[in-house]
């Protein structure tokens, strides 16, 4: 598989096991796993990619979005994207819930945004929007550690509270490719209060 096909077979995977698979009927367990039979027969993959094409680009994948098994009961060989669903009703991801900021090597999680949506931010607090959870890391950007959960050319840094979050009933869950996860609040924010300081990147500037 040429690169470019690459990328756009990744893309398609990811929109699939992360918003699609119920509104194209597909059959994924609560765990968020489908079986890659049903994939190779979905119309965006039939005839275009082969089992081999999708294990290449689970294994190649730097931020390590998918996982494969073999189903234990059917024999089948099953994906699944790690994190980043909006899909509902999946609550046997793996993830493992952080009780408190001791279990994190920093102490802290940072969520990176930009600039023009910092002003809502300020006022609302980090929202899920139409995803299951908000996305943190508990790594800055540029750390070698940094696999997934920070997109490389985010401008701002928001830096939260983890224990303080806790007591205030905010739970936090770390994926299998070390993201850090929150539902937020019952209306799918961290609030400011519980922000640590938010940073400009490029300056290092204090921005809270």
């Amino acid at each position: 598989m040429d690169p470019s096909k690459k990328v756009q077979t990744s893309k398609a995977l990811s929109w699939l096991l992360r918003h699609g698979a119920v509104q194209e009927c597909l059959q994924i367990g609560s765990d968020g796993f489908v079986s890659i039979e049903q994939i190779l027969q979905h119309q965006r993959f039939r005839g275009k990619c082969t089992l081999k094409d999708i294990e290449d680009i689970v294994r190649t994948d730097k931020k390590t979005r998918f996982a494969l098994r073999t189903n234990k009961e059917t024999g089948k060989l099953e994906i699944r994207a790690n994190q980043g669903h909006s899909i509902t009703d999946l609550n046997g991801l793996e993830l493992e819930p952080v009780r408190s900021s001791a279990e994190l090597p920093n102490g802290w999680v940072v969520h990176g945004t930009y600039h023009s949506v910092l002003p809502n931010i300020r006022l609302q607090g980090l929202s899920r929007m139409s995803r299951v959870h908000i996305h943190l890391s508990p790594h800055e950007p540029g750390d070698h550690r940094v696999i997934s959960g920070l997109r490389h050319n985010v401008q701002v840094l928001i830096y939260v509270d983890v224990d303080k979050a806790i007591l205030g009933g905010i739970s936090f869950f770390k994926s299998a490719n070390d993201v850090i996860l929150s539902e937020g609040n019952s209306s799918g924010f961290i609030e400011p209060k519980y922000f640590l300081k938010i940073k400009d990147r490029r300056t290092g500037e204090n921005l809270l």
